[in-house]
């Protein structure tokens, strides 16, 4: 079977906005465009009156999914602990709100729910019963800053495994396989009042995995005068440049469904209608992917246009060209 495509609709998000692709057209941009058929959603992006759809908006989903014949793949779920005037949720409210979250996934037809990486494995602890009740896993995300043999996911791995629940897992983002800043977000610093001559030294400071301290010292050493506000690149010094696309091969069994993520797909040079993400790298995870037997979703989660959004309506990215041009890049990794 092999690595499975799917797309976030969080990546069309201008498209909705702008009310020039409604629920439907996305689903169907996806199997018609992309010839595939998986689906993630955000909840509170995709479901009007989340958390508690009408009947008439539910009858819409199964609909849309069933005329293209689709599958629910994952629902992004959110914790928002400020939402009571009067205290930060409690874990057990926490845990509340992430079983209706399951429920409810549960009656869209997702097989897996995605959590941030900052909800505690205790409240996902709580939800486990009705994870397994319904037939829905649980995913944690690993998100830059996070890497792949850190104390959150040894914690959730050891778990997993020592209860031998297949309920709670992994959602890996491809954007901890970083390696250096997307020319999206350099162009919008530029535009904000940066240095351009900063931006090849950017990639210096991420090609010599220089900390945040070394790299403000290696610009300002090159460029005297220059201000840290304009080195808009350091917060992602941290965060990428340490992973070990190794550990996707052991992580596998755990893995729920993986988030494509991707700021801006261009043309490789010398291979005229074959694309890449300059800045993060694919080709080996998918390598360690395949080698390890994933047969789950990579959902495309197209993040690129909020560098864009400053310009007016003629410059905005084009989202649903770049997913497609995504598309392109995973059949060849996967060898369709």
């Amino acid at each position: 079977m092999g690595i499975k495509r799917g797309v976030s609709l969080y990546s069309y998000q201008q498209e909705q906005f702008f009310k020039r692709m409604n629920l439907r057209d996305q689903i169907k941009e996806v199997r018609e465009s992309l010839d595939t058929d998986g689906i993630e959603i955000i909840d509170q992006q995709a479901i009007r009156d989340y958390p508690n759809p009408s009947d008439e908006w539910l009858d819409m989903w199964h609909s849309a999914m069933a005329e293209f014949n689709m599958k629910a793949v994952t629902m992004d779920v959110y914790m928002d602990v400020l939402q009571y005037r009067d205290h930060v949720m409690l874990y057990d409210e926490c845990a509340e709100r992430l079983k209706n979250d399951i429920r409810l996934a549960k009656k869209l037809g997702f097989a897996n729910v995605r959590c941030l990486s900052a909800v505690p494995l205790e409240v996902i602890k709580m939800a486990i019963p009705v994870a397994e009740e319904c037939d829905v896993r649980i995913g944690k995300e690993i998100h830059a800053n996070h890497v792949l043999d850190d104390e959150m996911v040894t914690e959730l791995v050891t778990y997993a495994e020592r209860r031998q629940t297949p309920y709670v897992g992994l959602v890996p983002d491809m954007g901890i396989f970083q390696y250096r800043p997307s020319m999206p977000s350099m162009n919008y610093a530029v535009r904000h009042g940066a240095n351009p001559d900063i931006i090849p030294l950017a990639f210096d400071c991420f090609e010599q995995h220089m900390d945040v301290e070394e790299a403000v010292k290696y610009v300002q050493g090159k460029i005297p005068g220059t201000e840290r506000r304009e080195l808009t690149f350091l917060r992602s010094l941290d965060m990428y440049n340490h992973q070990k696309p190794e550990l996707m091969k052991d992580l596998v069994p755990h893995i729920v469904s993986i988030h494509g993520k991707i700021w801006e797909m261009t043309e490789i040079p010398g291979e005229p209608g074959h694309y890449e993400d300059a800045s993060i790298d694919y080709v080996t995870p998918f390598k360690y992917l395949k080698e390890g037997g994933y047969e789950g979703y990579v959902d495309t989660e197209y993040e690129g246009q909020r560098h864009k959004q400053d310009q007016g309506l003629e410059n905005i990215a084009n989202e649903v060209e770049e997913v497609r041009r995504h598309h392109e890049m995973m059949r060849r990794l996967i060898g369709e």
